[in-house]
């Protein structure tokens, strides 16, 4: 029947839609979800009565940025969130795709304070596929996942898979990164390293979304 609420502004170029994406649950907060809501931005939710959840607060930048928030990554005793977007265009045409740092010590409130440092645009936006930022390795709680609130693992399609130190959430660091050839195959041309998993023996463990298959590697940092 529709409401009386005016719909959300939207990109005027690069707008995905409002619905969501990823959602992490974790025992530290079983009463809260944390939802990349695409172009809606990033969602946390009161999910203490599951059949009603009720919104907590919305952190929303696209416009002007171009969107496509992917994953929330709570560090809790940090009170920090990590957010991710998705870059979903070839050859840099959605650029800047970013991975953010976020205070939110006043839940409601969440504020960003600094983004990721980036791998050079000329370097790999235009050698075939995506290039931007896309998934986290999410401190999974289950039995041999690695967690850490101070280093960050995320892949970046054409830019490889590339860790982080925040320690200092005002000024994250790159501390590591791999970037291996294009796979013979791949209709992209380049590298597109799409997902992340570390276990607890710091065996780093990354697939391209087409025809590289699985890379593992040790992560010594």
């Amino acid at each position: 029947m529709g409401d009386n609420v005016p719909p959300p502004a939207r990109h005027p170029k690069f707008d995905s839609g409002f619905r969501a994406h990823n959602t992490n649950v974790f025992p530290q907060r079983p009463d809260r979800a944390y939802v990349g809501y695409i172009s809606g931005g990033a969602v946390i939710l009161d999910i203490s009565d599951k059949s009603r959840p009720k919104l907590v607060a919305h952190w929303r930048y696209s416009p002007p940025y171009t969107g496509f928030t992917h994953t929330v990554l709570p560090l809790f005793e940090r009170e920090l969130l990590i957010v991710s977007d998705e870059c979903v265009y070839t050859d840099g045409k959605d650029w800047p795709k970013l991975v953010w740092v976020v205070d939110a010590r006043l839940e409601t409130n969440p504020v960003p304070i600094s983004t990721f440092p980036m791998p050079p645009v000329e370097t790999f936006a235009k050698n075939g596929g995506r290039f931007g930022a896309h998934n986290l390795h999410e401190n999974l709680p289950v039995p041999g996942s690695w967690r850490s609130d101070s280093v960050i693992v995320g892949t970046f399609f054409g830019g490889g898979v590339r860790a982080f130190d925040v320690s200092n959430p005002y000024q994250p660091q790159e501390i590591a990164y791999f970037v291996p050839p294009a796979p013979r195959l791949s209709r992209a041309g380049s590298i597109q390293l799409n997902d992340v998993y570390v276990d607890d023996r710091r065996l780093v463990f990354t697939v391209d979304r087409f025809a590289g298959g699985l890379y593992a590697l040790e992560m010594t940092i």
